[in-house]
């Protein structure tokens, strides 16, 4: 793919990581289609990648089969295949209440996201480059530091990180005959609106609140380019991004 351009799926791209990547992607070349619930943010997005990217806004619920379906067709009408997908869309869920006290509304939500909506993103991608000639590309899981250790009172985050884990695995291996990679970056504190609170203070797993380290969310949006671009017959299996110094590694 490297003499024609090449196209990108992003969701959540109006705001943090995923437009970071969008961003990112659209400067070395790409087609981006930009995918979130939000369009005046969708828009702002297009507006930052500036004269000669190219841009398809399509604000769509990763939650909804219909809405999934729609934002794939956009993208095979504007541009006829998909060599990416980012699966980034996702959401924290409530702060600070404890796992005897969560209720079920806020555990379906949270699993209605970040699990079933990678899920359904993710198959109507393998679809589409399954069936597309030449056939194949690549689509890369928002995992989180949350795939392999948990915050305090973060259970429906947590559970849902760690089984995207093993959608990435089985997209990896189901998509062998296809040419269809899968790989998952795992993030910790880069610096978005979702993470504002870790400068003055989250909870620790002894129960104190202490200011966490962060760091840019365009180092994460460099690896996840590194990660796209490279040829049909390697892939990064899992990479982990993350602020040095934060409280992951050891004891903290």
């Amino acid at each position: 793919m490297d003499d024609v351009r090449r196209i990108a799926v992003v969701t959540g791209a109006g705001s943090g990581i995923g437009r970071s990547v969008a961003l990112e992607l659209s400067a070395a070349g790409w087609s981006v289609a930009l995918a979130g619930r939000r369009a005046g943010a969708l828009e702002e997005t297009a507006a930052l990648a500036g004269p000669g990217s190219d841009t398809l806004c399509v604000p769509a619920d990763v939650t909804e089969p219909d809405a999934v379906g729609a934002l794939f067709e956009a993208v095979r009408e504007r541009w006829g295949r998909v060599d990416l997908l980012f699966n980034n869309a996702g959401t924290f869920g409530p702060g600070g209440i404890g796992f005897a006290d969560l209720p079920y509304e806020a555990w379906r939500k949270v699993v209605d996201v970040n699990l079933t909506g990678a899920f359904l993103c993710a198959q109507a991608a393998f679809r589409q480059m399954r069936d597309q000639d030449p056939r194949g590309g690549r689509i890369i899981n928002n995992g989180s530091i949350s795939a392999h250790t948990p915050r305090p009172d973060s259970a429906p985050y947590t559970a849902t990180k760690h089984a995207l884990t093993g959608l990435t695995k089985s997209i990896s291996l189901d998509g062998r005959p296809y040419g269809i990679a899968c790989g998952q970056i795992d993030i910790g504190n880069a610096a978005t609106d979702m993470t504002q609170a870790m400068r003055s203070g989250v909870r620790q797993a002894n129960g104190d609140l202490a200011p966490e380290p962060v760091m840019d969310a365009g180092d994460v949006a460099r690896t996840v380019r590194h990660m796209a671009e490279l040829p049909p017959e390697a892939n990064v299996q899992f990479a982990t991004v993350l602020a040095t110094n934060m409280p992951y590694i050891g004891r903290g």
